[in-house]
């Protein structure tokens, strides 16, 4: 092959590379194209919705939920059902739960046997332990406006006592009486320093509560149970049913534990129903636990409307206080019937007695005289004292009797046998 033919070729090379190159460049201006126009479609797309959506919201709702918030969606977000008789609901009933509300210990200033003794009683508490239970500790900031209120009441207070006293004071001076102007003056004087510092101590606490918060943990016991627990179908029982079964259990199970922390020197308390609200609300409301308190709502009767009860251990403490009152008025009742009638029967039994004892003791003084009676008018006197009452002798009228004389048959008349009787006893003793 001789040079002309490959130049010839090699054009036709070249001819072809740049003709692919120049339909390649074609089709990428042809893409790009596409893609910006695409892309410009959508963005016009977006702010039309967008100004859309800026046309029908106000300004006012500018930031809030849109959507629809239903009582599921939020019972499902809180993860309790609902707070009845002291105990936390939860999980369509099939858990409930009771907290108790402890005191802490002052450990760090207590002595070496102080502290192993907190330490036994914590471990015997951990030992008696036949349930599972959860430590929750919360930490509050600390409401120092009810504590400062009450301070300017109690300084308000002193300061009307002082001037009670001044007055007093005057009119012990004008009386001249000088014994009680010195116990008024003493007293004046105590009661401004005890002023002084209860001013001294309010202006410290404001001045606390101002420069910073003042933070205070709760530690809780939680107890929960379940309702699988209870044995058998659960459907079959009521709704109130299922609250009384597991108060009964979640009650005894407190109490035990109540108990096992007073060998710590931990005191206890079950929470009612407006405490379990407010620890609930601050657990899932720490921002707003200031501004929305718990307590100002129940003082200013924001639940009259609907909440008018007592507390259930308000009110089974009075169901109980009235049947063991019930209890025991019939026990007194049926003590004083039975106390009454074995009294009776005692003294039927006594009167009884007594009467034997007056026959005997009428027998043994005629036995006595024996001798000196008619052995006729001796028979039938025993005869009348063993069939006669004694009631029945002293209601009847002495009656003259006639005595005979054993030795020359001689008859005594006008004596009185009772008082012939009496007369020869006294005589003989």
């Amino acid at each position: 092959m001789d040079t002309s033919q490959i130049i010839t070729i090699l054009q036709v090379v070249i001819g072809i590379l740049v003709c692919v190159m120049v339909v390649l460049i074609a089709v990428y201006f042809l893409i790009s194209r596409k893609k910006e126009n695409d892309d410009s479609k959508l963005e016009n797309e977006f702010i039309v919705e967008e100004k859309q959506k800026t046309d029908t919201v106000s300004t006012g709702d500018f930031g809030k939920f849109q959507g629809v918030l239903t009582r599921e969606s939020i019972f499902d977000f809180m993860e309790f059902d609902e707070i009845v008789d002291n105990m936390i609901v939860r999980k369509n009933r099939s858990q409930y739960v009771m907290v108790l509300s402890c005191s802490g210990v002052n450990y760090d200033l207590m002595s070496q046997a102080e502290k192993y003794a907190v330490e036994e009683g914590f471990v015997q508490f951990l030992n008696t332990l036949r349930f599972p239970i959860q430590l929750y500790v919360q930490s509050r900031t600390l409401n120092l406006k009810d504590i400062i209120a009450s301070y300017k009441e109690r300084v308000e207070n002193i300061t009307n006592d002082i001037s009670k006293l001044d007055s007093k004071i005057a009119q012990a001076k004008q009386s001249g009486n000088k014994a009680m102007l010195e116990k008024l003056e003493f007293e004046s004087r105590r009661k401004k320093s005890v002023l002084e510092y209860g001013q001294n101590i309010t202006d410290y606490v404001e001045r606390l509560s101002s420069n910073k918060n003042i933070l205070q943990q709760k530690t809780y016991v939680v107890l929960s149970y379940y309702t699988v627990e209870i044995g058998g179908n659960v459907e079959n029982y009521s709704k109130e049913e299922l609250n009384n079964i597991c108060f009964s259990e979640l009650y005894t199970r407190s109490q035990n534990v109540i108990s096992s922390l007073s060998n710590s020197q931990v005191s206890a308390r079950i929470l009612n129903s407006e405490e379990l609200a407010e620890l609930l609300f601050i657990a899932y409301n720490r921002d707003d636990e200031e501004l929305i308190q718990i307590n100002k709502m129940l003082d200013v009767q924001y639940d009259s409307l609907y909440s008018t009860g007592k507390d259930v251990l308000e009110k089974r403490q009075e169901k109980l206080d009235q049947e063991i009152n019930i209890a025991a008025i019939d026990l007194t009742t049926d003590s004083i019937l039975k106390a009454d009638k074995k009294k009776q029967e005692e003294d039927k039994i006594n009167e009884q007695n007594k009467k034997k004892a007056i026959k005997e003791k009428a027998l043994n003084i005629l036995s006595e005289y024996e001798e000196q009676l008619d052995p006729k008018v001796f028979e039938l006197a025993s005869q009348e004292i063993s069939k006669t009452a004694p009631e029945e002798n002293k209601n009847k009228s002495s009656e003259n009797v006639t005595v005979s004389a054993p030795a020359g048959g001689r008859t005594v008349k006008g004596f009185s046998a009772r008082r012939v009787i009496k007369k020869r006893t006294e005589t003989k003793d």
